[in-house]
């Protein structure tokens, strides 16, 4: 108890005297915010991109591709293959249709907004009207639903704030064709949100596609009828195909990008918090050489080294923690909800989200700040608890 209340004392002393030294305790508060603003922007993007991509998706739907393909784009399947697929049990049936829709994923060459001068693969969707039915999370919020058996085209609200031509009333020009803008949609903020949705059929003869498809989307009837639903395809003989509940090719496809980001932001953070622990170290030192009859004052007086190594290390983290509170408060006002977009690697398409800094990208930030506290503040707490009483009373 002793010791605890010598430690106290000695924190809250500290704690008193950081006012006279601002200028110095400063530097090392600019330095950790500013690492922590530059990590915790640079994870939302990551963040933000998963949220976008794993939020598209739902586990009671299921996504049937060609055997061996990865993604819709290197995927292909026939107008019999599509037969086979829509007899499959657990489909999800309203009178005698199956709740299916076969759809074709081509990309259109569209200038961004930002930068019109240059171009973007975005993806446009050729769906069937029950593609439109099973996907509840999409709603139309301006305009109206495109007519199917027509060139009329809905567009996701994000390739519509993206990308050129896209509003409500424009008119799409890809090569020979010319789509017209009728409807603008929303879906949870996913990934549909970035791409151009048109009649499957209209899109397969614009592109001469024939009777052929890349996927086929199938409402289950439940999340449990997934395995009865894929068991019964991989058993036909008819087809050989490659089954995944929505949910999972969404999150799987999100994995590249996301782990490339962490490994950037992480990589920036460290050499950015090297910079920062030297700031932290050269102030702590500087506090304790300002402070040094002080110290030596309270080890004459009976305080103890440990007092004196924790209340140093104290003070460290605080002004690593004002640091970590400063940055990720900035982080949040600037880059919360920020919209942009990027390319998906492996569709080669580009997917628009909202970078998002969420709790635990803030709680990652703090940690990484107090980390950078505790690492600048050790060696100057030590020379603290060594510092030689007599010659440190004698120094003026």
């Amino acid at each position: 108890m002793r010791w605890l209340a010598q430690t106290a004392a000695v924190i809250a002393l500290n704690l008193r005297t950081v006012p006279g030294r601002l200028s110095s305790s400063a530097v090392a508060i600019v330095g950790i915010a500013g690492v922590v603003v530059v990590f915790v922007s640079v994870l939302s993007i990551g963040a933000g991109f998963a949220a976008a991509m794993e939020g598209s998706g739902a586990p009671d739907r299921a996504l049937v591709l060609r055997s061996g393909a990865d993604t819709e784009m290197t995927s292909g399947l026939d107008g019999p293959a599509v037969d086979v697929i829509r007899q499959a049990p657990g489909i999800r049936r309203e009178g005698a249709g199956a709740l299916t829709s076969a759809e074709l994923y081509v990309m259109l060459d569209i200038p961004k907004r930002s930068a019109p001068d240059g171009s973007a693969n975005v993806p446009m969707r050729g769906v069937e009207p029950a593609g439109v039915t099973l996907r509840d999370e999409v709603s139309i919020v301006e305009g109206r639903m495109l007519q199917f058996g027509t060139n009329e085209v809905i567009v996701g609200r994000a390739a519509s704030g993206q990308f050129v031509n896209m509003r409500l009333g424009d008119t799409i020009v890809s090569g020979q064709n010319r789509w017209p803008v009728v409807g603008i949609f929303e879906a949870d903020g996913g990934v549909a949100e970035t791409e151009v949705w048109a009649d499957v059929r209209t899109l397969q003869g614009a592109y001469r596609r024939g009777n052929t498809y890349q996927s086929v989307l199938v409402q289950l009837e439940s999340p449990g009828s997934f395995d009865t639903f894929r068991d019964w395809l991989t058993s036909n003989p008819q087809v050989n195909l490659a089954i995944r509940r929505e949910s999972e090719y969404y999150r799987a496809q999100s994995v590249a990008m996301t782990t490339l980001i962490r490994s950037i932001g992480f990589g920036i953070a460290a050499l950015m918090g090297i910079g920062a622990i030297f700031g932290a170290i050269l102030t702590m030192y500087t506090a304790v050489a300002t402070r040094a009859r002080e110290i030596a004052t309270l080890r004459a007086l009976g305080f103890n080294t440990a007092s004196v190594l924790v209340s140093v290390l104290a003070e460290s983290l605080g002004l690593g923690a004002i640091g970590g509170v400063i940055g990720g408060a900035a982080a949040y006002l600037a880059f919360n909800g920020y919209q942009t977009s990027t390319m998906n690697f492996q569709t080669f398409s580009q997917v628009a989200f909202a970078f998002r800094v969420t709790p635990s990208l803030l709680a990652t930030g703090l940690f990484y700040a107090l980390l950078m506290g505790l690492v600048g503040g050790l060696l100057p707490a030590v020379r603290a608890a060594r510092l030689p009483i007599s010659s440190a009373l004698r120094e003026l």
